[in-house]
């Protein structure tokens, strides 16, 4: 996990550290829509914005970290209720580097499409590419989920869009080893301003300027807050 020293515009937080996960996953092609939401759980999370309009096939935003895992926990209910689910396997948010493993899809570039990123690559601000990529439109808003190109693993938007929760306690260093999982880890977790303590969370969102979509890039943010540019993936794994 991480990226190296010599990435343009790198962050503190991405001091590259080795992960083994020895355990498969399923991770979601595409962020939880709003169409999802609602089949699983109902009513939406939280008001539309003119950026985030209700719309089926757009992501579902102004979800806290609580309420995204309900989604996930009702969803393996409503799984294991039909049969589909097999036994032993459930439904969660990914963990940081779980999320990473799937966002570069083999690769180890900046970004899973090279080491430059534009516009016409993902739901991202069209004037402020990243490290010589092509300027290109900016929506200002949401769009369908899969209306740009996939990783080389099928999966989409793991750049740009919407930022996505995912599991783990923001740890300033994160712990490497074999799968790394800082859910149930405040006491150690890295500190905010104020004295408290986030949750991790990955990815950028379409307000956001190109260099905040590199794969290795982290943000933290407070669990009990929800803004209309952040939502999340779903994980399938063994418990």
């Amino acid at each position: 996990m991480g990226s190296p020293q010599n990435e343009p515009e790198r962050r503190p937080f991405e001091t590259q550290i080795p992960v083994t996960l020895t355990r498969g996953f399923w991770i979601g092609a595409f962020e939880v829509t709003q169409a999802d939401w609602k089949r699983v759980v109902g009513e939406l999370p939280g008001e539309p914005t003119a950026e985030l309009p209700v719309a089926d096939r757009l992501p579902v935003g102004n979800v806290n970290f609580a309420e995204a895992e309900g989604f996930c926990a009702r969803l393996t209910e409503l799984a294991r209720k039909s049969g589909e689910l097999p036994a032993g396997w459930e439904f969660r948010l990914p963990t940081e580097a779980q999320w990473e493993y799937a966002c570069r899809a083999g690769t180890t570039t900046a970004t899973a499409f090279g080491n430059s990123l534009g516009s016409k690559q993902a739901n991202i601000k069209g004037d402020k590419p990243y490290n010589g990529g092509e300027l290109g439109p900016t929506l200002g808003r949401a769009c369908e989920v899969g209306n740009y190109p996939a990783n080389a693993w099928g999966i989409y938007d793991m750049h740009g869009n919407t930022c996505e929760w995912c599991r783990d306690w923001f740890h300033a260093r994160y712990p490497g080893g074999a799968d790394p999982d800082l859910h149930d880890a405040p006491s150690t977790a890295t500190k905010n301003r104020t004295g408290d303590v986030s949750r991790s969370r990955r990815g950028s969102c379409w307000c956001d300027d190109a260099w905040a979509s590199r794969s290795a890039f982290r943000q933290r943010f407070e669990p009990n807050r929800r803004y209309d540019h952040i939502g999340f993936r779903v994980v399938l794994v063994q418990n």
